[in-house]
């Protein structure tokens, strides 16, 4: 049974299972518990770069994510066209990570917060280049709606640069007519 949330701009969705199995071919070995009795929950976060060595910021994220013990699988690397934003810029290089953890949406919000500083990512024009953007995709069982935080991603189903590694992860999330709609090309070119 899900306990009712502090906040109303956070809900659990008690239909979304909290403990969906993974394969063991794609998995990476679970981490650590979390401490205080949270729940654990598979979450996933999108990774992309298109500035500088895109292949060392991606790889240099993930070994962020890696340091938290809770990274249980990694998408294919996909170069991506851009999505919006200013013409002319460089492909991206995307991948989706997901974790089994007991993180809140603001934590791993947090997170990626923390990896775009340390690759020294500059906001200066919207969807525009970047050294690395990393996003909070999506939580099992939890919704955000907050004027920094929307989970599940509010633009993630029109995108297939995040739907196509999303669904290497988690076909049961990503139905083939979704991945269909999305808009933008993406082309698979290895792994971390």
């Amino acid at each position: 049974m899900s306990a009712v949330p502090e906040d109303p701009a956070v809900s659990e969705d008690p239909a979304v299972p909290e403990d969906p199995a993974v394969p063991e071919d794609r998995a990476v070995p679970e981490g650590r518990p979390p401490e205080d009795g949270r729940p654990l929950r598979r979450a996933f976060i999108g990774l992309g770069s298109n500035l500088g060595d895109r292949r060392a910021e991606l790889a240099r994220a993930m070994a962020g994510l890696r340091a938290h013990g809770d990274v249980r699988a990694v998408s294919p690397l996909y170069e991506t066209e851009p999505v919006g934003g200013p013409e002319g810029q460089p492909a991206f290089l995307n991948a989706v990570v997901e974790l089994r953890t007991g993180a809140t949406a603001r934590e791993l919000l947090e997170r990626c917060r923390t990896l775009e500083a340390a690759a020294r990512r500059v906001r200066t024009v919207p969807f525009g280049p970047r050294t690395l953007d990393a996003d909070v995709l999506f939580v099992d069982g939890v919704t955000v709606d907050e004027e920094d935080l929307q989970v599940p991603h509010p633009r993630m189903w029109e995108r297939r640069f995040v739907l196509a590694p999303l669904r290497d992860l988690a076909p049961d999330l990503v139905a083939p007519e979704a991945l269909d709609r999305a808009g933008g090309s993406v082309q698979r070119v290895g792994t971390l």
